[in-house]
């Protein structure tokens, strides 16, 4: 197998001769066959290929087999947001009366998914605190459970989760682990590796790294045997929809099989081709990205940390992170560049900390080339209540940096200039 550096760059698209030397852009929502029986045969799933964009493209399959590869996964399926994976996966095994286990410290947008919307269609989310005891955690997983979900390191409270307790938990019961790995990429960290069966992903950050295609993800792992738990009825009995198609037949395959030719068929959440193109051609530089914003983070919390107009800071890069062992243990080379951090002052200083910043910018957006800044609890988790916001551990002086790959002086020295004026 080649290294993760090398994947970045050749991984999903080997040209024959006379073809693209770099993977092109397939801008078409059909596709011609001379034959009817050759369609007729991937219908049935007897051959690979194209048949209509909404299903799979070209383009698309390119960047799903990139990231697969990364990840050690059987398949990915790439999908408009990363919010659309997340529900997919969700939907792929969840039907009303059932019910997920997440961890609480997860990004907002998916909290308000899983307390709020799924709520809607039957389907309960039970919170547990990622410190929790395994004993706190497993007493939540009933009959009903389908998955326990969590992220890798959360966003916007930069807690790094134990995969090992929950792992043990998921497969004591035989339940999908499901883990977004957004905020580190297969790069540092692969889930798979730890006892995930499912990686999700926002590609639109550091995977596409220059904020420019919106995107999301699902790696199926392979590794759960639906056959081997009557848990998920609808993997063990015939589709009526697909041809009868029995899914935990298909082995390894049987997630990631179900999920494109019944929920992605139904919902029609598929990436577009281009923005496949552009994510894949971000993903070339991944691994160098990944690198230099771990180094620069690691720099400026180390800076942060020694200001006396910070109250407190959170990246496991520190030693004194609540985090720092666990980081150390699943993380070694290198931690990302996220993190969160208090302005002394309450969140009118954090206000103007963040205005008075001037290469750093305010941006709804984290994980791209370029550093940005953002008052999560007045913005991308304003919809939350204050004893929501509490519970998931967002102050009001939270401010979340997303550290670029800039060169790290210049960064110290505006994040400095702005801590000085207020």
């Amino acid at each position: 197998m080649a290294k993760l550096d090398t994947i970045c760059v050749q991984g999903g698209y080997n040209p024959k001769s006379g073809e693209a030397r770099v993977t092109p852009i397939v801008q078409s929502t059909t596709y011609v066959y001379e034959k009817a029986s050759e369609l007729a045969d991937l219908f049935d799933l007897k051959a690979d290929g194209y048949f209509y964009t909404r299903l799979a493209n070209p383009t698309v399959s390119v960047f799903e087999s990139k990231l697969a590869e990364l990840d050690g996964g059987v398949c990915g399926i790439a999908c408009a947001s990363g919010m659309s994976a997340t529900l997919l996966t969700v939907l792929n095994v969840c039907n009303a009366g059932d019910n997920i286990v997440s961890s609480r410290a997860i990004y907002g947008g998916t909290y308000n998914l899983f307390s709020i919307t799924l709520k809607k269609y039957g389907i309960e989310c039970r919170f547990f605190d990622p410190d929790a005891s395994k004993e706190e955690i497993d007493a939540l997983v009933d009959e009903k459970t389908k998955i326990i979900f969590a992220e890798t390191i959360a966003n916007p409270t930069i807690v790094v989760f134990d995969f090992d307790k929950v792992a043990e938990i998921a497969k004591k019961h035989k339940v999908l682990f499901v883990v977004d790995n957004t905020l580190v990429t297969p790069v540092l960290f692969r889930p798979l590796d730890f006892g995930a069966n499912i990686v999700v992903y926002s590609s639109s950050k550091y995977l596409d790294g220059h904020a420019v295609a919106l995107g999301g993800c699902i790696i199926d792992g392979g590794n759960f045997d639906f056959s081997a738990t009557d848990r998920y009825e609808e993997f063990l009995v015939p589709d009526e929809s697909y041809h009868g198609l029995v899914y935990a037949s298909l082995g390894a395959n049987a997630f990631g099989v179900k999920c494109r030719v019944q929920m992605m068929r139904d919902l029609g959440a598929i990436m577009s081709p281009e923005n496949a193109f552009l994510t894949n051609l971000g993903m070339e530089t991944l691994a160098l990205r990944m690198e230099r914003h771990s180094e620069n983070a690691a720099k400026v919390a180390k800076f942060l940390s020694e200001n006396e107009n910070v109250e407190w800071v959170k990246h496991p890069s520190l030693p004194t992170d609540k985090y720092y062992d666990l980081a150390k243990k699943y993380m070694p080379n290198g931690m990302g560049g996220m993190m969160s951090f208090g302005v002394k002052g309450g969140s009118a200083k954090a206000a103007e900390f963040m205005e008075k910043l001037k290469m750093i910018k305010i941006v709804t957006h984290v994980a791209d080339a370029r550093s940005c800044v953002l008052h999560p609890a007045s913005t991308t988790h304003r919809q939350l209540s204050t004893a929501d916001l509490e519970a998931i551990g967002i102050k009001d002086n939270l401010i979340r940096l997303s550290v670029g790959i800039e060169n790290a002086e210049d960064i110290i020295e505006d994040i400095r200039q702005a801590l000085e004026s207020i």
